[in-house]
């Protein structure tokens, strides 16, 4: 019998070899090659500290979450304890990237009465990092505007050993380590900064770097202090303070995982807490892979970590929404067998591998089959849960049929494509999708994150709908499209949301309305390390206008003392109040641009 404590695509890759994790753009995310250990997302109950030991290490987040890192050969019995409710694999982050406060009325409210900057709050950037010695994250006087920055990809005993032995940094002398309650990574105080900024070789005394440049970028469309060229690139809460968490990758040139996401966000709620001040958090990246119904560990976590203190976290769509990566459809009820649909999908030359993900209620039962470019063709045997292995030509199939979650009533069969020569058969394949019996019918189909896929893979018939990368898809944060303010109209990469169809007795459930509204995504100026200046495209760069605008919102109701209840789900009523029409949409909330534009001068209660 199947792990019914393990999501799917751990069961999977537990159940293959470690040769086809290597293979896998997904199988393989999580497993620590140097020390042969899984790091996993745990949702617990009781003291699961009690299984810490020089074997299994325990971290312990907030609401009933914990990273567990443990040997592979140990996950079953430790899945088989009370404690242990679920268990989910890392899964890979990405960013999206492919004028804006003029359109996003931020002006009416900065520039005259109530001469909203951000003071007083926080504005937490979880990130790629952030360039700490552009001036633009310093006050007029040229001290630091970070309050913290963790990095959590630095080594501490690394950083200690380049402190220069001087005078004035024997209080930084070997003090270099994580954060309270952390395992990994260096934080840095204010205080540490200023001394770099002060002592001509920054990069000895705080040596993080964003060297992508990502993280600047969003950081200065919502915190910049219009240092440069006389304020022009002044960003929307120019004034805040920051919280900064450099997100840790297993390798160079990798990505994220959602476990550094979820040591991240537990970081910053707590400092805010601790701080006693309230906080804005922009996380500007995201992946496909879930029933994208807000069910799995990380996007219930959201919902928790939203919850703590005075919080808004406000998430990008993604840029799925035009890379043909999902199809969605409906059989109805009691449709037969004679009612198959063929799902074609185009996979383009040099495909090293990828993966496809197929949803569906439990209640309704399919047959599915798959179809090489040659013809040759398997069946997905649906009544046998767990992994299968097939070959169809020169590419492996991997197969696992799962079951429904204690927190989901949908049903994944996922398939990994790995190539037993140098790359997955190109060409065009087929899955036929047969149903049996159904009550509702929905199925919908996800291919990974466009990022990693070769331009030419993709489905031949999209459905752009339900393309908002996860965790966006969580309830409770703010869920932030795109669209070109210049021309006033939708960004079309931008990811959209559920079609009417799919919600119950066809009303909009205050819930499901995602996105919550749009911000301008499309050629934005801002400035990246070294004050350089940038101009970037993506939902991760909308993102940021959202996020520094709700610290506005926050500064006005609780700094300001107009309503000290203004934060979380009251901040999100206000923005979707506000927003304004675009060119182009009729009905409102819609799945492209929810409730419309980002218009702070309105989502004000004045």
């Amino acid at each position: 019998m199947e792990n019914q404590k393990l999501e799917a695509l751990l069961g999977l890759a537990l159940s293959v070899e470690e040769t086809q994790r290597q293979k896998s753009g997904q199988l393989g995310v999580g497993f620590l090659e140097e020390t042969r250990k899984w790091e996993l997302i745990v949702k617990y109950n009781g003291d699961i500290e009690r299984l810490q030991s020089n074997v299994i290490g325990v971290e312990k987040l907030i609401a009933g979450y914990a990273i567990v890192t443990i040997p592979e050969e140990l996950i079953d019995t430790f899945t088989q304890l009370d404690e242990v409710e679920y268990v989910e694999k890392p899964k890979r982050l990405y960013f999206s990237t492919l004028q804006g406060k003029g359109g996003s009325c931020i002006f009416p409210v900065t520039n005259r009465y109530p001469y909203l900057s951000g003071k007083g709050t926080l504005v937490a950037v979880i990130d790629s990092g952030i360039d700490y010695t552009s001036p633009e994250f310093m006050t007029r006087e040229g001290s630091t505007r970070i309050r913290f920055l963790w990095d959590q990809t630095l080594v501490p005993e690394q950083v200690n050993a380049l402190l220069p032995q001087r005078e004035e940094f024997s209080a930084w002398d070997k003090m270099a380590a994580p954060p309270a309650g952390f395992l990994t990574g260096v934080e840095f105080s204010g205080e540490r900064i200023n001394a770099a900024l002060k002592s001509g070789v920054p990069e000895l005394v705080v040596p993080s770097r964003d060297t992508s440049g990502h993280g600047t970028a969003v950081a200065a469309i919502g915190a910049a202090g219009g240092m440069l060229l006389e304020g022009q690139y002044q960003g929307v809460a120019s004034e805040s303070q920051l919280l900064v968490v450099k997100m840790g990758t297993p390798a160079p040139d990798s990505f994220p995982k959602t476990t550094e996401l979820m040591r991240a966000l537990t970081y910053v709620v707590q400092k805010a807490v601790e701080l006693g001040m309230p906080v804005a958090v922009n996380l500007s990246f995201g992946n496909t892979y879930g029933s994208h119904d807000g069910t799995s560990l990380v996007e219930r976590f959201l919902n928790n970590v939203s919850e703590i203190g005075r919080t808004v976290i406000c998430v990008g769509s993604g840029n799925e929404g035009a890379a043909a990566g999902h199809v969605s459809g409906s059989f109805g009820m009691l449709s037969g067998l004679g009612d198959e649909r063929e799902i074609e999908l185009s996979v383009a030359a040099y495909q090293r591998t990828f993966s496809i993900q197929v949803w569906k209620e439990y209640v309704d039962s399919f047959r599915l089959r798959l179809r090489s470019p040659k013809g040759a063709e398997i069946v997905v045997d649906m009544n046998r849960p767990g992994g299968q292995s097939y070959v169809l030509e020169n590419t492996e199939i991997l197969t696992y049929v799962g079951e429904p979650s204690p927190y989901s009533v949908n049903q994944e069969i996922y398939f990994e494509f790995l190539p037993r020569l140098s790359y997955v058969d190109s060409g065009i394949w087929t899955i036929v999708m047969q149903p049996i019996q159904t009550v509702t019918g929905n199925y919908d189909l996800y291919l990974p994150s466009s990022v990693v896929l070769n331009e030419g893979t993709r489905f031949f018939t999209p459905t752009p709908v339900k393309t908002l990368t996860i965790p966006s898809t969580a309830s409770k944060v703010i869920t932030v499209g795109a669209y070109n303010a210049v021309f006033e109209a939708y960004a079309d990469f931008s990811g959209r949301g559920y079609p009417m169809q799919n919600i119950s007795a066809e009303r909009m459930i205050p819930g499901t309305v995602k996105p919550d509204l749009a911000a301008p995504g499309v050629d934005i100026e801002t400035i990246g390390p070294g004050g350089t200046f940038v101009r970037v495209s993506g939902t991760s760069f909308a993102t940021p206008f959202v996020t520094g605008s709700a610290a506005l919102l926050m500064e006005w109701g609780i700094i300001k003392e107009n309503d000290p209840f203004l934060y979380g789900e009251k901040v999100k009523a206000y923005l979707r109040r506000g927003a304004k029409p675009i060119r182009g949409e009729t009905e409102y909330p819609n799945a492209r641009v929810g409730y419309g534009a980002l218009c702070v001068e309105n989502s004000l209660p004045v």
